[in-house]
């Protein structure tokens, strides 16, 4: 049985892992990038926490010891079911069961003025791109006098507030309290202004009360205006624009309202719902095809559970690999027993800062933690969910490092000294 995966992320990457030296399969893992990256550490990325080869790890790398893994770097152009085949970059693939791992983009909602002027998290890229910017901003704004066109440079405005926006805006103004001042003596950080602007009535929205409202204490403890039943219109490079008319000056905006499925040209759009999922039955096959399966944050899926899809996180798609892998495992047996996914939820957690995060652990009773005992909870989960022990050893000194120095050594601007570029 011939499978070909489309995307390294984590349903993807899972899948591949548990069908490795699987007999009866063969896999074929297609992705733009020849690295699995770590989302949840983007923030620390673009905030100068952490190294982006940290949380990066080669995939061929993963499959050393596997006959039956092929990792080809390349990109989907588009599927055609009838002849159980895709067209990518590398030429056309044969497949016998497709599975579409693509994960999620940023959602702009139609908005090409913001999709142009802000910023996106949504890859290492453009988590550098982020860092980059973020500290080239306060190298721009030590030679300006105007107060007026200071207090934008001064001024961050975080759009989005699940756990990316709520991160982002913890550890910059970590920043703003621990070095920054440091760095930038000329500057008067007591003007620097950090809002986090969410649509929904409270932060954390997929948590519960006690997180939403523990989460934004946290936040304007530590100075952050946190705005919410707030919705950006428009954001022309000098000015945020607010549904209500208000305005906020600003040159720096971070997009993390809303994310957005991937889905390839090939898919029938009848099949695409709200979000840009794909519709998938309780087995993760797209349905009304016999052999194209979907997972992760691009697969829509009711149950009577989560009649309204699953939430798209990284332990969602994770969990959909190991099924589908399993019953593919399966479907090589003369009397293949397959079982139908069905989401165990171990709990989601958010950190605000040092010391500071909130965890929802959905058991009987359940269980809610904050403080620094959820701050540790949430550290030793995403360090066992990083790829390799030479990546989980960086990661865990640099938060050794930045805890007790109060510093993080990362601030680096890599550019054309001419053209002021990023170069990598």
């Amino acid at each position: 049985m011939k499978i070909v995966i489309v995307g390294g992320g984590f349903g993807g990457l899972k899948l591949a892992r548990t069908l490795a030296n699987k007999k009866g399969v063969e896999a074929v893992l297609l992705d733009r990038f020849n690295f699995h990256q770590f989302q949840p550490l983007f923030y620390q990325v673009a905030t100068a926490g952490l190294d982006p080869s940290n949380i990066s790890f080669p995939l061929r790398k993963v499959f050393h010891n596997n006959k039956n893994i092929t990792v080809r770097l390349g990109k989907l152009i588009e599927i055609l079911p009838a002849e159980n085949k895709i067209r990518t970059d590398l030429g056309d693939m044969d497949y016998d069961a497709l599975v579409i791992a693509t994960g999620a983009d940023t959602n702009f909602f139609g908005n090409s003025e913001l999709m142009k002027n802000t910023l996106p998290m949504k890859s290492t890229w453009q988590a550098l791109q982020i860092r980059y910017k973020l500290l080239q901003n306060f190298e721009d704004a030590v030679n300006i006098k105007d107060p007026v066109e200071l207090e934008k440079f001064l001024t961050i405005v975080i759009v989005g507030g699940g756990p990316t926006g709520v991160e982002l805006s913890g550890a910059i103004a970590e920043m703003k309290k621990d070095f920054l001042p440091k760095d930038y003596p000329e500057i008067d950080f007591n003007k620097m202004k950090i809002y986090l602007l969410e649509g929904s009535p409270k932060t954390l929205a997929v948590m519960s009360e006690k997180s939403s409202a523990e989460s934004r204490h946290y936040l304007e403890r530590l100075g952050v205006t946190v705005k919410t039943g707030t919705v950006v219109k428009a954001f022309d490079g000098n000015t945020v624009t607010l549904q209500n008319g208000e305005t906020i000056p600003s040159k720096f905006v971070i997009w993390a309202a809303g994310v957005k499925g991937n889905v390839p040209t090939g898919i029938d759009p009848s099949l695409v719902v709200k979000g840009n999922r794909i519709k998938v039955d309780r087995y993760n096959k797209v349905i009304g095809t016999q052999n194209i399966y979907a997972i992760g944050d691009v697969a829509y899926m009711e149950t009577p559970k989560y009649p309204n899809g699953h939430p798209q996180l990284a332990a969602t798609a994770i969990q959909q690999g190991k099924r589908l892998a399993l019953n593919f495992v399966e479907m090589a047996k003369p009397n293949p027993e397959l079982r139908e996914f069905e989401y165990f939820n171990k709990g989601t957690m958010a950190t605000v800062g040092r010391n500071l995060a909130v965890v929802d652990i959905p058991t009987k009773p359940k269980l809610h933690f904050k403080g620094l005992l959820a701050w540790l909870i949430w550290m030793s989960l995403h360090l066992m969910l990083i790829l390799g022990v030479k990546n989980r050893l960086f990661v865990f000194l640099n938060w050794l490092y930045n805890y007790f120095t109060r510093d993080q050594s990362l601030r680096l601007l890599i550019q054309d000294p001419d053209k002021k570029t990023l170069n990598s």
